[in-house]
């Protein structure tokens, strides 16, 4: 685990202690730790599945179309 002195200001130090109450923490680093938990999920990707990969790689090496004018391919005009 790691320790860190962190420097909060008055609204944060309030959001953290309605976190704390609402979900019955022990206290506030553990809800530090919720909040960036959830947060967190919206930037850090999942790890691939291995047939993910495998599917991208066969489409990479799929032949590509050329398309100059992409309504009139896609019968969209």
């Amino acid at each position: 685990m790691v320790k860190a002195i962190v420097n909060i200001n008055e609204p944060a130090n309030r959001i953290l202690n309605i976190v704390k109450a609402r979900e019955n923490l022990r206290d506030k680093s553990e809800a530090i730790n919720l909040v960036l938990h959830i947060y967190g999920k919206e930037f850090l990707e999942e790890e691939l599945k291995p047939e993910f990969i495998k599917e991208l790689i066969a489409a990479q090496n799929e032949e590509t179309v050329k398309v100059d004018d992409w309504d009139s391919y896609f019968g969209l005009n």
